[in-house]
């Protein structure tokens, strides 16, 4: 029997946002709207260096800065594709590999079969954009 709806989600946990410069775009977003970094990481798996920053004043308002470690990564071709700016949104989940299971039930692609591994030690997958109104959806789930 197909799950309704992927169950599960507890919360946005974030905005992934394409950048071909890390330290300009934290700049800018301290200088502009007080960002604070929480976490900075390099992660050659997904072939980015990425840091989490805060905005405003109440907790878990969070966005991903991402930009491109090498010229063929998948960040790197899509700020060649679309430009910098929102590239994800995502989806803090309890379980990331039930999420994904439940999503390819729907008929919703993933991007892997397994979850691979994300910002501080999480747990992540995507669904395909083409399967969401053209927004990619990230399923995270903090370990």
């Amino acid at each position: 029997m197909s799950p309704i709806a992927i169950t599960g989600i507890l919360a946005i946990d974030h905005v992934g946002i394409a950048v071909p410069d890390l330290r300009a775009a934290i700049d800018f977003y301290q200088s502009h709207f007080a960002g604070r970094v929480l976490h900075q990481e390099e992660n050659s798996e997904q072939g980015v260096i990425e840091a989490m920053v805060a905005l405003g004043t109440t907790p878990g308002t969070v966005i991903q800065l991402l930009a491109p470690l090498t010229p063929d990564s998948p960040i790197a071709r899509f700020i060649e594709r679309s430009g910098p700016g929102m590239q994800q949104l995502a989806l803090r989940v309890t379980d990331v590999a039930s999420a994904a299971e439940q999503a390819r039930a729907l008929g919703l692609r993933t991007l892997y079969e397994e979850p691979k591994r994300g910002t501080n030690g999480a747990l992540i997958n995507f669904l395909h954009p083409k399967d969401c109104g053209g927004v990619l959806f990230e399923l995270i789930e903090v370990k």
